[in-house]
């Protein structure tokens, strides 16, 4: 993988030297202070070339881009380019803008009115791709400078500084966005947040918040609004950071080592029990004595550190379903570009988090209602048997990474049906722990009860030929044989297939611990239609996280598609070209099968 990264930088650098079919001059007139300097740059093509447009550039295409650094330009205007030819590419599957023959730009610039009067030069960064009906050639970026003289006439009205759109903000100008990108990142990081919440990873967070909470609700000294935005903000920022830091230290695939990495599961399934036989009463989570004696000037510094180390627990566990959106942010980050990856993440935390407030509010009004006797105390030993269920996954992530082959899914959907049952039993006092007090059996707790108890026979059924709910199915290990369908694990084979077959190929990028992944498996990859769109490809499965050469698939995934997320669909040509990329989860058979077909319904030829 590394020679070829290599070999496609030498090539990359010989194409702009020597084979360019794009050749670019810069020009600028003279102009007065006070006015629009107008940059312009001629691109000529040669025949059967073309480059892009600057904007509305449909997906796949590299747009044409132009960023010029100097510290006299106040702001960069909309450029204006020629109009572009719009039109379907098989090649990219979709209708794209693009530019042949000799189109020119013109770049409007504000200078800085301070700007002392004579020849200023600037340079001019054009960053392009050229493609004709059978190539393209990877993006290219090339650096020219222009000079032009500034005069101290009068402004002329061609180019008053009125005729000229420098709507964009300095701020977003000097950054190198537009207020569009930052409207789109805003929007985008909202809806991945909250649609976040709807991933498996997620639900066992709630009984463990609630737990958590009720817990401290007995200290009548909290304070319900404090506790509930410390938790909050402390979700905000662990995100944030942990993200970046991630990025930094590990790479833009960093998240996804640390959703997989075996060391990590283990410890949150240790939490996850350390705190479960505490809710049964056994003992009291108490913060070290040094720790307390460091924080007796606060009164409240103890509580607070407990709940951002709840915090940092909830960031670790939700993200291996939350890797999806994170892994796309993160490639950002380690390319350099901290300002979004930053925003971007802010953003989606603040979105996963805020329904989180609620729930630890929730607790400290719950404890607080008159008569509350002894059925708080039930409450949190429920919880207590739930966060020993959530453990099982965490265990058995790292049975997946490691190979044990113990905790299948056959054993944790039969220790999850027997966690269900003891918990029916506990509810209808055939089961007793130290803190409880006598139970009156009424027809709420007995309906309760009941509903455990049918909720266990309805998970041992899974392993007795019955097919059950499929959120459900996302928590567990994967299934020995996942459908009918017959998959490859090797990129290259499956290329000597599709050849041989003249079939495409669709990639599968998934991990053994990938939660999304599983759901995907067992609820869109097992619908009959969906199976047998599938079955007219050569499939591929490659596991980023965890077996055999996964760091180089990893690598792989980056390098080409930009992204570490999981799960991420790929459609190739036999040849080699991207055809079509499906990013992430979805619960929309439909879309997924519109992805398929239109990978069967490509035409191209290479």
């Amino acid at each position: 993988m590394k020679k070829f990264i290599i070999f496609l930088s030498l090539f990359k650098i010989l194409f702009a030297q020597f084979s360019d079919p794009a050749q670019f001059s810069v020009s600028a007139d003279n102009v007065n202070k006070g006015e629009a300097a107008l940059i312009q740059v001629k691109a000529d093509l040669e025949f059967s070339w073309r480059i892009y447009a600057v904007y509305d550039v449909p997906e796949g295409p590299s747009s044409t881009k132009f960023d010029i650094d100097s510290e006299f330009i106040k702001n960069i205007g909309t450029i204006i380019e020629p109009e572009p030819t719009e039109k379907f590419d098989e090649g990219f599957g979709n209708v794209t803008k693009y530019h042949e023959g000799s189109p020119i730009f013109t770049i409007p610039l504000m200078l800085d009115e301070n700007i002392d009067l004579g020849e200023k030069s600037i340079d001019v960064l054009i960053d392009y791709q050229v493609c004709n009906d059978n190539l393209c050639y990877p993006p290219n970026q090339i650096v020219k400078t222009v000079s032009f003289d500034l005069l101290s006439n009068e402004v002329r009205q061609e180019k008053n500084l009125s005729n000229f759109n420098f709507a964009n903000p300095s701020l977003f100008s000097r950054l190198g966005f537009d207020e569009n990108d930052f409207m789109n990142l805003i929007l985008t990081s909202l809806i991945a947040g909250f649609a976040a919440l709807l991933t498996p990873c997620v639900f066992p967070m709630i009984p463990i918040t609630i737990s958590f909470f009720l817990k401290r609700s007995e200290n009548k000294k909290t304070s319900p609004v404090k506790d509930a935005s410390v938790y909050m903000l402390g979700i905000v920022m662990t995100f944030t950071l942990l993200g970046v830091l991630l990025a930094i230290v590990l790479g833009a695939s960093g998240a996804t080592q640390l959703a997989s990495n075996p060391y990590v599961n283990l410890f949150i399934a240790f939490l996850f029990i350390y705190f479960a036989f505490s809710l049964f009463g056994f003992y009291e989570i108490e913060i070290p004595q040094a720790l307390k004696r460091f924080s007796l000037e606060r009164e409240n510094s103890e509580g607070f550190a407990g709940i951002l180390f709840m915090a940092l627990t909830f960031t670790l566990t939700s993200f291996t379903c939350t890797v999806a959106f994170m892994g796309t942010v993160l490639v950002v980050a380690s390319q350099g570009d901290w300002f979004w990856p930053v925003i971007g993440m802010l953003i989606f935390s603040l979105a996963f988090a805020s329904p989180f407030f609620f729930l630890a509010l929730f607790p400290h009004y719950l404890s607080k209602l008159p008569q509350s006797g002894g059925w708080l105390n039930s409450v949190k030993v429920i919880m207590g048997f739930l966060e020993i269920a959530a453990a099982l996954k965490f265990i058995s992530n790292t049975d997946l990474v490691w190979n044990w082959d113990i905790f299948t899914y056959e054993v944790v959907l039969y220790l999850w049906a027997l966690i269900m049952l003891l918990s029916g039993l506990y509810i209808f006092g055939y089961i007793k722990f130290k803190n409880d007090s006598s139970i009156s059996l009424n027809k709420t707790r007995s309906a309760i009860g009941l509903s455990f108890f049918i909720f266990s026979f309805y998970l041992a059924s899974g392993n007795l030929g019955y097919q059950i709910n499929g959120t459900i199915e996302s928590y567990l290990p994967p299934k020995k044989y996942r459908t009918n369908l017959i998959w490859n694990n090797n990129l290259d084979d499956a290329f000597k297939i599709a050849n041989s077959e003249n079939k495409k190929i669709f990639i599968d990028f998934t991990g053994v611990t990938c939660t999304n992944c599983r759901w995907m498996e067992t609820n869109i990859f097992s619908d009959k239609s969906v199976e047998e769109l599938m079955s007219k490809f050569v499939l591929v499965s490659l596991y980023t996280d965890a077996g055999e050469n996964f760091l180089e698939k990893r690598e792989y995934q980056i390098s080409r598609f930009e992204t570490a997320a999981l799960p991420y669909y790929v459609i190739l040509s036999k040849k080699d070209r991207v055809i079509a990329e499906f990013p992430g989860l979805t619960r929309d058979s439909e879309k997924f099968k519109e992805f398929l077909k239109l990978g069967l319904n490509d035409k191209g030829t290479f």
